[in-house]
């Protein structure tokens, strides 16, 4: 048993159990579940209906920690609801969109009235008492309206509560915090610092002046009701990461993970060193389960998206009056006026902004190469006996390009699987249902990555018309080469002669003999910066267009952290990072060229998520005994 685990069991072995029921308990215990039991699943599912605790019974009924005494964790929050709310909700979107994920985007919009503390399933009930006792008693001392005050930092973005209206809310607190820690036996305590609504937080400092611009288009005089509500969370992973299944996954092993499509996992991210690449190992929130699962078939949640929500009490407010000035402030985007009345959601709000957008680069990892499906030693599989490249596998290509020197080297500089072709062709089509315009394509001197440039162009239909930029120096870190050694890349005249769209004029800025074996993490960081603000400064900057660069999973953070200002990863993060990036992967960032940056947006398209597919031979599958 690990240590924090061991902790959890010592903080709740030796509380006294009263042995209460209530109506919803009764009937489970009529069906047989011991009480214990039947207590977890209507805590699990807050107190809702029988049919819902048995439901959760029914589907947890392999979880190994089904006995475990661990209580659920509860906080009681102040949530908007109403136009504020969607007002809220449409900045969360946005944010997102324009400057990534920041802390704030793990939980929904909220004032925290107590923090998180711990309550035995028998006792929750006490705290919906008092929160209605508490609530009624509060009701016409509660703000009619609730003033909020924008307040921003290089890290971090929310309005803030003061003066009678906060005094009032932590009275509130402090009433529940006492009376619940009084007859639920449990420890709860009050938020007594500034009260404050979060909208962003922990962001990177040059993106303040963005996320300022998005939360002043929010009214906070909005039609608001406030609703203090009760919310529990699993403690035992209170530090996981939070994933959610795209697709359904059957089991092909008995250390796997049935999943079904809108499943949440829980992942310790300290566990995973040991995990094949592409899979992970996590925990089940709808069964319990622990096992392994592909990572592919997953994005990433957020924290909230695993509490349940308990009881609420809901306070009536009425509007202050405003004037029309209030209801409808006037904005300044980029030096102009703006009025959000014209545009009442915040994403339009911005059209303002992308104004100035003129060029985007698109970095994207080659696709399936034929070593990831038939490991190292793929091309020994494939030659006769005279040394003749035959297809062994319909997934092998069905010829190799021709080059000068010993066939032996595409050990080290491997082509794309068939599936890979494919993969880069849809992405190709896909960029073309999009309306993608490439101005420039710079590509690896890797085989993989040039074959991927080629194909996302035909898809493309741009083959012959947009040629192809090998650049040394979009390589890989040489450190993870397993010969040690820098591959013999096929010459551009022999990339040419196998009929490849590559630009015969182009010299790189890197040239082959710079490439150093087993370079150091800095050095790779410091190659991968200046080549990437060599390719911005070789492509015009005045015409719109799509830089496509073709590079490898390293790729993708390496050459867009630098081009948005942003430090590198740590070494150890970085090579986690690596891992979890797909055949295809992509990135995309865009210029603002008035404010004199770039910044991360979302691709234009999806990422190509598929399975594996084993060698099937059907005399010693179907005629074996």
């Amino acid at each position: 048993m690990a240590v924090a685990e061991a902790q959890l069991y010592a903080k709740v072995s030796n509380k006294h159990r009263s042995r209460s029921t209530s109506a919803l308990l009764e009937p489970l215990l009529a069906k047989g579940f011991p009480a214990h039991i039947a207590q977890k699943a209507l805590v699990a599912t807050g107190q809702k209906t029988t049919e819902d605790a048995a439901k959760w019974l029914h589907s947890h009924c392999n979880d190994p920690s089904l006995d475990d005494p661990i209580p659920q964790e509860y906080a009681l929050y102040l949530c908007p609801t109403g136009r504020l709310h969607s007002r809220l909700q449409d900045f969360w979107k946005e944010s997102k969109r324009q400057c990534g994920k920041n802390r704030a985007h793990e939980v929904f919009p909220h004032v925290t009235l107590c923090d998180f503390f711990t309550c035995e399933d028998q006792k929750v009930e006490l705290l919906y008492d008092v929160l209605k006792r508490v609530g009624d008693r509060f009701s016409r001392s509660f703000p009619p309206s609730i003033s909020l005050t924008l307040h921003a930092s290089p890290s971090y973005l929310g309005f803030f509560i003061d003066g009678s209206q906060a005094n009032v809310l932590k009275e509130f607190a402090v009433a529940f915090s006492s009376e619940a820690s009084a007859l639920a036996d449990c420890h709860v305590k009050p938020s007594l610092k500034q009260f404050h609504l979060t909208l962003a937080h922990k962001f990177y400092p040059h993106h303040q002046k963005t996320l300022e611009q998005l939360a002043k288009c929010i009214n906070p005089r909005e039609p608001c009701q406030w609703v203090a509500a009760l919310y529990s969370r699993d403690m035992r992973f209170v530090h996981y990461q939070r994933l959610r299944a795209l697709f359904q996954y059957k089991p092909q092993n008995i250390d796997e993970l049935l999943i079904n499509a809108g499943d949440l996992i829980y992942v310790n991210p300290t566990q995973q060193s040991d995990v094949s690449e592409g899979w992970v190992i996590g925990t089940s929130h709808r069964t319990g389960c622990r096992g392994f699962l592909p990572e592919n078939y997953t994005e990433r949640a957020h924290e909230c998206d695993t509490w349940v929500r308990h009881r609420e009490y809901a306070f009536v407010t009425a509007p202050k009056p405003f004037t029309q000035a209030e209801k409808e402030p006037n904005v300044k985007l980029n030096g102009e006026a703006h009025n959000p009345s014209m545009s009442r959601s915040v994403t339009n709000v911005l059209s303002l902004q992308n104004a100035a957008l003129r060029r985007a680069v698109l970095v994207i990892r080659h696709g399936e190469r034929v070593d990831q499906v038939f490991g190292k030693s793929w091309l020994q599989q494939c030659l006769t006996a005279d040394g003749k490249y035959y297809r062994a596998d319909l997934n092998f290509p069905s010829s190799l390009p021709k080059r000068r020197d010993s066939m032996k080297q595409f050990e080290c500089d491997p082509p794309l699987s068939c599936c890979g072709i494919f993969q880069s062709r849809l992405i190709g089509e896909a960029l073309l249902d999009q309306e993608v315009t490439v101005s420039c394509v710079y590509s690896s001197p890797a085989l993989r990555c040039v074959q991927t440039a080629q194909h996302i162009l035909q898809g493309l239909r741009l083959n012959q018309k947009v040629k192809i930029r090998v650049e040394p120096g979009l390589f890989e870190w040489t450190k993870w080469e397993a010969n040690k050694v820098i591959p013999n890349f096929m010459t551009v005249a022999e990339l040419v002669e196998a009929s490849y769209d590559i630009d015969t004029n182009y010299r790189g800025n890197f040239p082959l003999s710079s490439l150093v074996p087993s370079e150091s993490y800095e050095e790779y960081v410091s190659r991968s910066s200046a080549v990437i603000k060599q390719i911005i400064t070789a492509c015009p900057s005045k015409g719109k267009g799509v830089i496509l660069i073709m590079g490898h999973s390293c790729s993708l953070a390496s050459l867009t952290r630098p081009l948005t200002g942003l430090p590198s990863r740590d070494r150890g993060d970085f090579a986690q990072m690596v891992q979890k990036i797909p055949s295809l992967g992509m990135c995309l960032c865009e210029e603002l060229q008035e404010e004199n940056k770039w910044q991360m947006v979302n691709p234009p398209v999806k990422t190509l998520t598929h399975g594996a597919n084993a060698a099937f031979n059907w005399r010693n599958t179907i005629m074996e005994d």
